[in-house]
């Protein structure tokens, strides 16, 4: 008999759902809205209502289901208690007590960024891994930590939350999402490159493209990076530096096999790769310089890959 399980991404725009054989392959792909009024009280009961659909139209029961994993933005303990999902409207809850009442399945919950870590470890780019670090370049700056082929999600459900590493010696008069203003993510992040090239166009006078470009954008930086643009160049060589630095910090603890690149600013391939490179050797200790450093390659799948994964 084929077993199953089901993959579940929580977002706070949509959820997303995989329905995937025991050896990987994704054989239904489904979203629904993510309905956060009224701080998120509709979000598990329209989940709940789209996995009877789709159990319905794939024939599934306890018998060939082995289960249901769950990837959601906060802090998860006990692979099932949620504490503060902003982007959901969530405080706390306890997510594996509400479907035990409904479903006659095993229900498993971590980070929704621990979970695209996973994805990525189990059928994604590191594959052939057992320890990596994956960090997400996006908004902000996520992490997920695979040791040994589980997930390091920590006493406190924090694991992982390397954007909000104190990585700058002066603090930045922006303030992080978090309250701080020495943060990882605040340098290291698609925005974070962005307010970097704002600073530097105010504070310097010099000619550059990018001076006609009303909003700047991560990519339009490495478009004009690879334009030889003198400003751009800059800007994106302290963004490497600071990025570089951060995952050499990570390797000095974690000891990981490789780092995995992913969000919007991983779309710059090897540009990205190559610059980083140069910068990790630079800071890394002796030990961890031969750590590869890989771009992403399951995309926005790789949360429902690592969800589905928590089960099986």
């Amino acid at each position: 008999m084929k077993k199953y399980a089901i993959g579940i991404d929580l977002g706070g725009r949509s959820i997303k759902f995989g329905l995937f054989t025991e050896d990987g392959e994704l054989v239904n792909k489904s979203t629904v809205n993510t309905r956060i009024d009224d701080g998120g009280k509709y979000i598990l009961s329209d989940a709940y209502d789209h996995i009877l659909k789709i159990m319905e139209k794939h024939d599934l029961n306890s018998t060939n289901l082995m289960g249901i994993g769950m990837g959601v933005p906060g802090s998860v303990t006990q692979q099932r208690y949620v504490n503060k999902a902003v982007n959901l409207g969530w405080d706390f809850v306890d997510i594996k007590e509400y479907f035990d009442d409904k479903l006659d399945l095993k229900i498993l919950v971590e980070n929704d960024a621990n979970v695209a870590a996973l994805g990525e470890a189990w059928v994604g780019v590191a594959k052939d891994y057992q320890s990596i670090v994956m960090v997400t370049l996006g908004t902000g700056v996520g992490g997920g930590i695979i040791v040994d082929g589980k997930i390091l999600s920590g006493k406190h459900g924090s694991g992982g939350e390397i954007g909000h590493m104190p990585l700058l010696k002066e603090p930045l008069s922006r303030t992080c999402g978090c309250g701080n203003n020495r943060c990882f993510e605040q340098v290291a992040s698609a925005t974070g490159i962005e307010n970097i090239a704002l600073d530097y166009l105010f504070e310097n006078e010099e000619d550059s493209i990018l001076r006609e470009v009303e909003n700047i954008t991560a990519k339009d930086i490495f478009d004009a990076f690879e334009k030889n643009d003198h400003a751009a160049m800059n800007i994106a060589d302290q963004y490497f530096s600071h990025l570089a630095r951060g995952l050499a910090i990570i390797a000095a603890v974690v000891d990981p096999e490789a780092f995995v690149l992913g969000g919007g600013v991983s779309n710059a391939g090897d540009l990205l790769l190559d610059n980083v490179r140069t910068y990790y050797e630079k800071y890394c200790f002796v030990n961890n310089r031969d750590v590869d450093i890989k771009i992403a390659a399951l995309g926005n799948d790789a949360g429902i890959y690592g969800a589905a994964k928590l089960v099986l």
